[in-house]
């Protein structure tokens, strides 16, 4: 994995996939952004299949950079996120899981994916009060078209 250079830092850092900062002497190695809360020097949308609404959600949720979602774990952060109003989506779940692999976000199949949707129905029960039939939600999943926001 390529190193960032640069002559005032300590010690190069690496994380997982896309992940690349360094620690400079005498500062915090991370700012965040004071609009949006997320971590401009690593950003979640460093993550392969992460976009900029996820992003918002997991800032919403407390979850400012790659660092800290690879920390908690894709289960936890999920939680973390409907706790904090994003509404219960299976493909957004299992999106979450392949981005943390480095894995393509439809490379999820079979007994894996179907592991995945029972965790995910666990994780929904958790929250209570969400939104969403999941007998439906499990029917529109299987024909690729999800729930209609």
């Amino acid at each position: 994995m390529p190193q960032a250079s640069n002559p005032e830092a300590d010690a190069p850092i690496t994380g997982g996939p896309g992940a690349v900062w360094t620690e400079e002497a005498g500062t915090d190695r991370h700012r965040r952004e004071p609009e949006t809360g997320i971590d401009a020097e690593d950003p979640v949308t460093a993550i392969r299949n992460i976009g900029p609404a996820q992003a918002a959600q997991m800032a919403r949720a407390g979850i400012p950079s790659a660092t800290a979602l690879r920390a908690m774990g894709a289960d936890a952060a999920y939680l973390a996120m409907l706790r904090s109003g994003t509404e219960p989506h299976f493909i957004a779940y299992y999106v979450l899981h392949m981005a943390l692999q480095g894995r393509p976000w439809n490379d999820c199949k079979g007994a894996e994916k179907a592991a995945l949707r029972a965790r995910f129905d666990a994780i929904k029960g958790e929250v209570g009060g969400v939104r969403g039939d999941a007998a439906l939600e499990r029917i529109l999943d299987q024909i690729g078209t999800g729930l209609r926001r």
